[in-house]
């Protein structure tokens, strides 16, 4: 577990009474169900993956992915590592760039369509046409993010956002990710909210100075924290914040 004692006190203490100048979200257990990724999108990537690296192996981001699952397992072939990483659901950025790639054929063929809680896109919405920029992180590829929110319900969900960022940022549980992510962002830590399901991210995001919100969904059993603001809808995270609310 993270130690809170360790949260860096030189831009939070200056900017935890100034509003919030941009959101950063995660996706899975937070704007969508659980469900929607553990039971869709994985059985999808897994029941495709052998087949679609023997078509695709040869194209640059495959051909790098695997590349890169030979470097952390050198003795193992490497589709054997993607597959044995997916059924342990382990957060490794050539798995996640492969099943990216996946989504994206499966986005394209209209067998898969994004399903996002229903006040995500209305509150993203309306956050973004009150200019509060708003960008993404999760260990999903910046390719699996890009299609959950071009392929929802709602719509094409991506010029919602000023930057999408995955683990080659680095892992969601290190404080250092979220130092760079503010650096990318261009702003103050303590002037960025974080949202996330996980405690352990919202702890690591702590550190490194941003302010948090746990996002604790009913449907997901999520459990509250109690070191972070809850709430259980978008709705109440702008009463929290005072962010831009639709009437």
């Amino acid at each position: 577990m993270v130690d809170l004692t360790d949260r860096q006190p030189e831009e939070t203490d200056l900017t935890v009474t100034r509003p919030i100048e941009a959101v950063l979200i995660d996706i899975e257990g937070t704007v969508t169900p659980i469900s929607a990724v553990r039971d869709v999108l994985f059985p999808y990537a897994r029941a495709r993956l052998e087949s679609f690296v023997a078509e695709h192996g040869a194209e640059p981001a495959v051909a790098e992915a695997l590349a890169q699952a030979r470097a952390l397992e050198p003795e193992a072939d490497p589709v054997a590592s993607l597959l044995r990483w997916s059924d342990l659901d382990e957060k490794v950025t050539p798995l996640k760039t492969i099943q990216g790639l996946i989504w994206r054929e499966g986005y394209a063929a209209g067998d898969l369509m994004a399903q996002f809680y229903p006040d995500a896109p209305e509150c993203l919405s309306f956050w973004k046409r009150e200019g509060l920029p708003l960008f993404v992180y999760s260990s999903g590829s910046e390719e699996a993010q890009r299609g959950i929110f071009g392929h929802s319900q709602a719509g094409d969900l991506t010029g919602l956002f000023g930057g999408f960022f995955d683990t080659r940022i680095g892992p969601k549980r290190d404080a250092a990710s979220y130092t760079a992510i503010a650096a990318e962002i261009g702003l103050p830590a303590g002037l960025i909210l974080f949202l996330s399901d996980v405690e352990a991210e919202l702890d690591a995001a702590a550190v490194a100075g941003l302010r948090t919100c746990q996002i604790v969904r009913d449907e997901d059993g999520t459990v509250a924290s109690t070191r972070h603001p809850v709430a259980m809808t978008l709705h109440e995270v702008s009463r929290l914040f005072t962010l831009p609310q639709p009437a």
